[in-house]
Parts: C-alpha cells; sequence; structure tokens
C-alpha cells in the first residue's frame, strides 16, 4: 500500500518509448510520462539511487531466416517496464553468489567472470552469471545446462522451477537435485546497463548472450510474463519503430547489435572479442518529452 504522506518518485520506467532520427535517442513523449517527471528531469537537483544489481540473457537460436532472439511481454500490471517486450532477466538474490555453486558452473572460473566485468570481487561476478541462469529458468522455463537429458523430463523440471519462483531453494538445490552443470561456458558477456540517473528505481545490469537449440520451449511464468515470441533481431527493431512492440533502449540497442548475422554460432563468436563498456544513458527535456540520449560511442 502506498504512503500517502510519502507518495513514489515519479518513474519512466513503463512509458512508450519511441524512435527518433538519431539511433543514440529515444524520446518518451509527455502524454506518456507521469505527473512531474519531466520537471524533474528539467530541474535536476535530484539525489540518484543506488542502482541494484541485476543481470539479463538473450537467448538465441537458429532459424529460417537466420538468428532469431526471445522477447517476453511484461505483464501490464508489473511496477518496471510494464507491458515492455523485454529479454529474460532480474536482480541478483544472495543466493546466487553462493560460493559452493561454483562446483555446478561449467565455464570461466568466478576470478576471469571478474576479470571480463572489470569486478574486484568474484563472487560477485559469479552472482551476475548465475542470476541470468536463474532468471532464464524462471521466466522461460529453458535450463541453460549442460544435461541435454534435462528438457526430457518436463513435469520434475516444472517442480524444480516452482520451488525456485517460491525461493524454497536456490539455483545450486536445483542444480544438485537435478544433477546437472549449468553452462556458463556457453555464455557471451554482452553488455552493461545502468539506469538513468531520474529514475527512482534504477539497476546495474550486466547482459549476456546464450545459445539455445531449435526446439527449446518456452513456457512464460504467468505472474509477470504474458506472452512471448521469437523474432530476428531486425524485424524486432522494425516493430519497435513502428511502434508494433513496446521496448526499453538497452533492448533495442542490444538487438540492433545483435543484426546481422548468418547463425548462432558467428553472433557469439564475434561478439566474445567484442569490449564491454558501461552505458549510463543521459534523460533530458525535449520538446513535448524526455529524451534518453546514448553516449556517442554507443550510438
Amino acid at each position: 500500500m502506498t504512503d500517502p504522506s510519502n507518495p513514489p518518485s515519479p518513474s519512466a520506467a513503463s512509458a512508450a518509448r519511441r524512435a527518433t532520427a538519431d539511433a543514440g535517442v529515444f524520446l518518451i513523449p509527455e502524454e506518456h510520462l507521469p505527473a512531474g517527471f519531466a520537471d524533474k528531469v528539467a530541474q535536476g537537483g535530484f539525489v540518484p539511487a543506488p542502482p541494484r544489481p541485476a543481470a539479463t540473457v538473450v537467448l538465441a537460436r537458429d532459424g529460417q531466416d537466420g538468428p532469431e532472439v526471445l522477447l517476453l511481454r511484461r505483464h501490464g500490471r508489473s511496477g518496471f517496464a510494464a507491458g515492455a517486450w523485454v529479454f529474460p532477466g532480474g536482480t541478483v538474490d544472495k543466493e546466487d553468489r553462493d560460493p559452493l555453486i561454483v562446483d555446478r558452473l561449467d565455464g570461466p572460473s568466478p576470478a576471469e567472470w571478474a576479470r571480463r566485468m572489470g569486478l574486484a570481487d568474484p563472487a560477485e561476478a559469479t552472482g551476475f552469471v548465475v542470476a541470468a541462469i536463474r532468471e532464464a529458468f524462471e521466466e522461460t522455463g529453458i535450463l541453460l545446462s549442460r544435461d541435454q537429458e534435462v528438457a526430457a523430463d518436463a513435469e520434475s523440471l516444472d517442480v524444480a522451477r516452482r520451488a525456485l519462483l517460491s525461493e524454497v531453494v536456490g539455483m545450486r538445490q536445483v542444480a544438485v537435485t537435478r544433477n546437472v552443470h549449468l553452462a556458463a561456458d556457453r555464455m557471451v558477456y554482452l553488455a552493461h546497463w545502468v539506469t538513468p540517473e531520474p529514475e527512482p528505481r534504477r539497476y546495474d545490469t550486466r547482459f549476456f548472450l546464450a545459445p539455445v537449440g531449435p526446439d527449446a520451449l518456452c513456457v512464460p511464468h504467468e505472474a509477470e510474463m504474458t506472452e512471448s515470441i521469437w523474432l530476428t533481431p531486425a524485424v524486432a527493431v522494425e516493430h519497435f519503430r513502428t511502434e508494433a512492440l513496446k521496448m526499453l533502449p538497452p533492448t533495442v540497442h542490444t538487438l540492433r547489435r545483435l543484426s546481422g548475422y548468418s547463425s548462432v554460432d558467428e553472433m557469439m563468436r564475434e561478439l566474445a572479442a567484442a569490449p564491454v563498456p558501461m552505458i549510463l544513458p543521459v534523460m533530458r527535456r525535449q520538446g513535448d518529452g524526455v529524451a534518453i540520449v546514448l553516449p556517442k560511442d554507443e550510438d
């Protein structure tokens, strides 16, 4: 319940973004903004909220017209990005940093993940990786695992997913119980986004890219997502441009980066070698709305 004596700060997190002629600028029309938000941006002087650590994972598969990525539509009643099409993701939980999970995590060591992310704490880096895998499983039912037989036992997999969603167990317990290893060795560290400073709810989000098979079945978590769709990145960007799909700038920017590849393998190979700078968009008053402006090197 909202305390009337302490109303929540206005947020543009669920407002529709529009494309502009500049690929690095997104516009939120004033009619889509909550009362007072545009003035807050124009006046400045606010104290930025500390961003919460979060992880996002782009699930990619090879399709008839090239690589396809999975997008989920957030529930219209969601407190963040309501109705937007997003990649699976969410905040990092304490259990995601469980040091014992390393025994169930294939791929780079925690120290190597920390090096790639520019972090001093290997446990912090591991938390981002595990959170990406966990959120993918929670929101889609797709478990990024080494055990190829895991998809065959849908019933027990659903039990594990529900236990994870209810916070009865953590990701390590799921891996141990299922006797699987989490396939972090097939994940590419893709991007680092931080929510603009005027937003009251901010995230420090690490993006990852992970391949899945052509038969991977997405069953959206109905409490958070209403539907899912596989699209080529270029088609998804065009749907955003025509306002057929509502998306946030990090999603659109990522889709643009993923466009033009002939296969998921090519995409993974080339992006694995790409630098990953932090992207902190700036919000500014522009005309009859608020513009979200990406750093020049990222537009």
